[in-house]
């Protein structure tokens, strides 16, 4: 089978596809037929030994996977040979099949295509479980989320309307803000890109203020930290919760008697530890999520797809924030 590998560290360019020993089911695992393959911020870390995880190498990049059961090992009995499924192994989803532990699976439902299923578990997990399990985010609260237009920001605006909230999107064009309104988002910011002084971080912190009304954000969704953290954590009410998220823009640092002054909690986002160490949470919680596609509230926005030996494109694409929503590597029939 066709995989797409990385051999030393390096950007999106340092990838080869190239040809790999088909994986067999071991005991407890099944294996899957990918059919598509969501691209994430931490594809863009991982090859580059920047992420918390550094597999050995060579190995493949590509965090979720959507496809079709192709056969399984023994002891299983949850899933069985054809069925449509989703499962996020962290890496080496970048492939044209992959072995997995039964256990991880989650059914797609039929109405759901697989560019959806590769699009859905990581971004809306993340979002969604800071949202409701970190942030308590409450119904007539106002949301602010900044990186509005990316992955986890768009399903952070769709999910905050769901839940409720008074939703403010914050991103670096017209375009993508634009994008964001049409999520949902009930207002919307354009922000500077670049570095900013100390005035130039006043201004858009006034500006924030302004977008989110009188009292200020209740809760900020931050996956794009930098100097835009700061702005953001001035802009918010009293007891408001500033979720950490990301940091494509750099690791901010805060003034922290910003947080006592208005009694703000600064609350970290790690959804992949909290999958591991809440299972049960992590499975009521997707349960949550596959009724809320059901009934319409949230919908994966793939802008962009790519053939599997394009898939360093994919991630530069990623990597220089081209993506409106989700950008999904396509695995097409040979």
């Amino acid at each position: 089978m066709r995989a797409v590998l990385s051999h030393a560290p390096g950007g999106p360019e340092t990838l080869t596809v190239e040809e790999v020993n088909d994986p067999t089911p071991g005991k407890g695992q099944v294996v899957i037929e990918v059919k598509a393959v969501g691209i994430n911020f931490p594809d863009t870390l991982i090859i580059e030994d920047k992420y918390q995880f550094r597999p050995e190498r060579p190995f493949s990049p590509g965090a979720e996977v959507a496809g079709v059961v192709e056969a399984v090992g023994e002891g299983v009995k949850n899933v069985r040979k054809g069925d449509r499924v989703i499962a996020v192994p962290g890496w080496g989803g970048l492939v044209e099949r992959i072995a997995v532990p039964a256990t991880h699976v989650i059914p797609m439902p039929k109405e759901m295509s697989f560019e959806e299923g590769a699009a859905l578990v990581m971004t809306y997990g993340t979002s969604y479980y800071a949202l409701k399990d970190r942030a308590r985010l409450k119904e007539g609260e106002t949301l602010l989320v900044l990186g509005a237009a990316g992955g986890v920001g768009a399903a952070a605006v769709e999910l905050g309307k769901a839940m409720g909230a008074r939703v403010v999107a914050a991103a670096s064009t017209g375009d993508k803000v634009e994008f964001a309104l049409e999520l949902g988002a009930d207002n919307g910011l354009i922000y500077p890109t670049g570095p900013m002084d100390k005035a130039a971080q006043k201004e858009l912190s006034g500006e924030l203020k302004l977008a989110t009304g009188r009292d200020g954000a209740d809760v900020v969704f931050d996956g794009v930290g930098g100097d835009y953290a700061e702005p953001a954590v001035r802009a918010m009410d009293w007891d408001g919760r500033y979720l950490v998220v990301g940091f494509p823009a750099g690791i901010p640092s805060l003034p922290l008697n910003l947080t006592l002054l208005k009694s703000v909690s600064i609350v970290g986002v790690f959804w992949g530890a909290h999958v591991a160490r809440e299972p049960e949470q992590h499975a009521a919680n997707m349960a949550d999520l596959m009724r809320l596609y059901a009934e319409g509230k949230i919908r994966p926005r793939v802008s962009r797809t790519f053939p599997l030996h394009k898939a360093g494109e994919a991630i530069q694409a990623l990597g220089d924030r081209q993506a409106l929503g989700k950008i999904v590597v396509t695995v097409e029939d040979r």
